[in-house]
């Protein structure tokens, strides 16, 4: 019975008066059995007051609301970083190779990009990459980097965008050779 159960965040509403929940506000939750699960209801105290009566939850617990914190902003936002490979590929200077490269693994990560596929030429190995809304087709050269490449590309690509550079800012993936 326990392995069906789902985990449940807390509601941002009292189950049974559908009030908004205010920063602080004392709040119960309930867990009561139905059929072969649980079902949870987070309530206002005025609405706990009002259970007089009711079948007895299976448990519950009191605690204060705390609203979910505001999302984080994203590090890099996807358009800028997008833009940046778009003007990178259409100047196509070879010193930028690295750049391209970890721009399109960046937004890979974000799902704005998507591999479709892998073509290698002599030395060369060309990713293909689809934009997952327009179906453009982007063609990135790996430029088969090392870990220890890694740091002066990556501060490389933050410069470009502007992005002050940080010790503890994530990596590219690398790749060795």
């Amino acid at each position: 019975m326990l392995s069906d159960w789902e985990i449940k965040a807390r509601s941002h509403r009292c189950s049974r008066t559908q009030e908004k929940f205010q920063d602080g506000e004392t709040i119960y939750t309930l867990l009561f059995r139905d059929g072969a699960g649980f079902r949870r209801e987070d309530v206002s105290e005025k609405a706990w007051q009002a259970l007089h009566g009711e079948p007895a939850p299976f448990s519950f617990w009191k605690s204060k609301y705390e609203p979910p914190p505001p999302p984080a902003p994203e590090p890099l936002p996807k358009e800028s970083v997008e833009e940046l490979l778009r003007r990178l590929i259409q100047e196509d200077r070879p010193e930028h190779t690295n750049t391209r490269y970890v721009l399109a693994v960046m937004l890979e990560r974000k799902r704005t990009l998507k591999q479709v596929d892998t073509q290698e030429s002599g030395q060369e190995r060309i990713l293909i990459y689809e934009h997952a809304k327009t179906g453009e087709a982007f063609l990135i050269a790996d430029p088969r980097l090392k870990l220890d490449q890694l740091d002066a590309v990556q501060e490389e690509v933050l410069g470009l965008l502007g992005t002050p550079t940080s010790p503890t800012s994530p990596a590219a993936p690398a790749t060795e050779s």
